[in-house]
């Protein structure tokens, strides 16, 4: 099978080539919005860029990241694109449903991503690059340091399941607090409500299934006591 190098210095893979070519775009916003709409969309979407920034090193460190890539996407054993500065890694989840999962998220939102850059720059003018948050950064150092294999397993669901519910809330107020006149931004934040409260909900299965925790509750690690 024919393959291809993945350049590292790439940002995002796709959402690189999209930023660059939008900022070399006149930055004239297209539809601002107003009143209070629009502090509350530019807050939310620079959030929402950076919440799913922290999420690819997550995702990248259960899937694995190939340094070679392999154009058939169905490939199981298939990694995912390295995040600038990150080292290629091999995979440290040892359940292939978890390892599928992790893919499927890290091309989700790296698309996810690439969207709300755009929302930004044609509405706003503002060219935001994704940056790591603090909290995202402890949730990727508590998931570099686990033991590869089935401790990693349960690591990675809960943990990756709290990283999905901090986007609800804001994500859930975005569905009525967005400008009138940006209907995508609704469906883009009621995409991103539906898409990670199923997989909060299919992560607590199997820690169900997996470890015997049955009662697992995401929780924000800011607020809980």
């Amino acid at each position: 099978m024919a393959s291809y190098s993945l350049r590292r210095v790439g940002f995002l893979g796709a959402t690189v080539l999209l930023t660059g070519a939008l900022i070399s775009a006149p930055t004239q916003a297209a539809g601002p919005g107003n009143g209070r709409t629009a502090p509350f969309e530019q807050s939310y979407l620079k959030f929402i860029i950076d919440h799913h920034f922290s999420a690819l090193r997550m995702t990248e460190l259960a899937a694995g990241t190939d340094v070679q890539r392999d154009p058939q996407v169905n490939n199981p054993r298939e990694g995912t694109a390295p995040t600038p500065s990150s080292a290629a890694t091999p995979a440290k989840a040892s359940a292939e449903e978890i390892k599928s999962m992790a893919r499927m998220a890290n091309r989700s939102q790296r698309e996810e991503i690439a969207k709300a850059q755009r929302f930004l720059l044609e509405w706003y003018g503002v060219a935001h690059v994704p940056q790591v948050t603090p909290a995202g950064q402890r949730a990727i150092q508590a998931l570099t340091y686990e033991s590869p294999g089935a401790q990693f397993d349960r690591a990675f669901l809960a943990n990756f399941s709290n990283h999905h519910y901090l986007a609800l809330g804001p994500s859930q107020e975005c569905r009525v607090k967005f400008d009138l006149k940006h209907e995508e931004l609704k469906h883009y934040c009621e995409g991103i409500v539906q898409t990670q409260t199923r997989q909060i909900n299919d992560m607590r299965a199997q820690l169900c299934e997996r470890f015997n925790v049955c009662d697992y509750q995401p929780y924000n690690p800011i607020t809980r006591r």
